[in-house]
C-alpha cells in the first residue's frame, strides 16, 4: 500500500497532530519547573485526540450499518477512559504521570480497535501506515511526558 495514495492534506495535517505533544515534552525538558503545565496540557491533548478516534470508530460502524452493540460500546471506551484519566489527578485518586502513562498506553493500542471496529477505514491505501507512525508517536510521546512527571 502507498503512503501517498493518501489525500495531501491527510499526509501533511495527521504527522502534524503529533506536534503539540511534542512541544509539551520539549517544554517539560527545557522548563523542569514547569513540567506539570507541560503534563496537564499534554494530558488534555492526548484525550482529546482518544476522544477523537472513537468518534471515527463510531461513524465506522454506522456507515457499515453494523447492527452490534460491540462496536459502539468499544467507541465510547476512548472518551470514557480519556475522561477518566483526567479526572483521577483532579479528585486525587492519581497523579499526573500515572494519567498520562494510561493515555499513551492507550493510544499505543488503538490501532487494535481499528480492526475490529471494521475495514471502511483500514482498507484504504496508506492508512495503516499513517495510522501505526501516529499512534507511536503521539503514544509515545505521551508515556515520555508521563515519565518525565514521574
Amino acid at each position: 500500500m502507498s503512503h501517498s495514495a493518501l489525500p495531501a492534506p491527510v499526509r501533511l495535517l495527521g504527522p502534524a497532530g503529533i506536534l503539540p505533544q511534542a512541544i509539551c515534552v520539549a517544554f517539560a525538558l527545557l522548563w523542569p519547573e514547569q513540567r506539570i503545565l507541560a503534563g496537564i496540557a499534554g494530558g488534555l491533548y492526548a484525550a482529546s485526540i482518544l476522544s477523537f478516534l472513537g468518534g471515527l470508530w463510531w461513524i465506522e460502524a454506522l456507515m457499515r450499518g453494523d447492527q452490534r452493540a460491540v462496536p459502539y460500546v468499544i467507541a465510547v471506551l476512548p472518551s470514557l477512559i480519556a475522561w477518566a484519566a483526567l479526572l483521577a489527578p483532579l479528585t486525587g485518586l492519581s497523579g499526573m504521570a500515572g494519567s498520562l502513562l494510561l493515555l499513551g498506553i492507550v493510544i499505543l493500542m488503538s490501532p487494535i480497535a481499528d480492526k475490529s471496529i471494521g475495514r471502511l477505514a483500514s482498507d484504504m491505501p496508506g492508512w495503516w501506515r499513517l495510522r501505526w507512525g501516529l499512534s507511536i508517536g503521539l503514544g509515545g510521546l505521551t508515556l515520555l511526558l508521563g515519565a518525565i512527571l514521574a
